[in-house]
C-alpha cells in the first residue's frame, strides 16, 4: 500500500509477525530517514515491531531538501497553529491507513517524534478518539496550551526528554508541558539529559527504548 505520506518503513526480519508500531516524526528541516536511525538500536530489542518514519507533507521553508510539518518562516502564533493542525489532519489520516496496513490498532501504536515531530506527536497524539500505547518525545514543547485543552480526547502515557543546553527550543517547554499535562490529568514522566543541546544522545535514546518495552 502507498501512504498518504513517503515514508522509510523499517520491517521485522522475514517472517516475524508484526504486533506492534512505532511512528517516528521528524524534526523541522529533517525528513524519515534522518529520525529512521533511532530504529537501529531499538530493532534489536522490538523484534516484532515496524518502525515507521513519514516525511513531513511539505518541503522545508528554510531547507528545501529537507521537510516540515508546519511552516516557521512566520512568526505568528496563530498563522502556526492553524499550520499545525492542518499537518494533525493529515498525520491522522496517515495513521489511519498504517493502521489498516498493519492490522493494528492504537493501543499497539508509539508516537514519536523529535523538536517539531515531537509537538506533532503530542497534538495528534492526545486529540485522537483512542489512546494510544504511549508518546515519546524529545526536544519538543505544546504549540498551543489553550488549544489543546479544548481538543484534549485521551490521556495517553507520556514521555518527555530534553537537553538542559537546547538552545532551539529552551528546556523550560518541558517543564510548561509536564504541568499541563498533569493538570490534563495525562500520566507523564520526563528526563532532562544535563549538558546536552538539540540532539537526541544515547541517554535519551536508552530511555525511551525503556520507557516504550514497558508499554507494549
Amino acid at each position: 500500500m502507498k501512504f498518504c505520506l513517503d515514508s522509510t518503513i523499517i520491517r521485522p526480519d522475514k517472517g516475524v509477525e508484526i504486533k506492534n508500531a512505532i511512528i517516528l516524526l521528524h524534526g523541522y528541516g529533517g525528513d524519515g530517514k534522518d529520525i529512521s536511525m533511532l530504529s537501529l538500536n531499538w530493532k534489536r530489542h522490538m523484534p516484532n515491531t515496524v518502525f515507521i518514519c513519514p516525511n513531513g507533507h511539505e518541503p522545508c521553508a528554510i531547507n528545501p531538501l529537507g521537510y516540515q510539518w508546519f511552516d516557521l518562516s512566520r512568526e505568528d502564533s496563530e498563522y502556526i497553529l492553524k499550520q499545525s493542525i492542518k499537518a494533525e489532519d493529515i498525520l491522522k489520516k496517515f495513521i489511519f491507513e498504517v493502521k489498516n496496513e498493519f492490522k493494528l490498532s492504537n493501543d499497539q501504536i508509539c508516537l514519536s517524534g523529535f523538536s517539531q515531530g515531537c509537538m506533532m506527536s503530542l497534538n495528534v497524539g492526545l486529540t485522537s478518539e483512542e489512546k494510544f500505547c504511549c508518546i515519546v518525545g524529545f526536544s519538543g514543547k505544546i504549540i498551543d496550551q489553550n488549544n489543546l485543552k479544548n481538543r484534549i480526547k485521551n490521556n495517553t502515557q507520556t514521555l518527555l526528554i530534553h537537553g538542559d543546553a537546547d538552545q532551539i527550543v529552551p528546556s523550560t517547554h518541558l517543564l510548561e508541558a509536564k504541568d499541563f499535562l498533569i493538570r490534563n490529568n495525562v500520566n507523564v514522566e520526563t528526563l532532562l539529559i544535563k549538558n546536552c543541546d538539540h540532539h537526541i544522545p544515547i541517554e535519551a535514546s536508552s530511555t525511551a527504548l525503556n520507557f516504550i518495552l514497558k508499554k507494549f
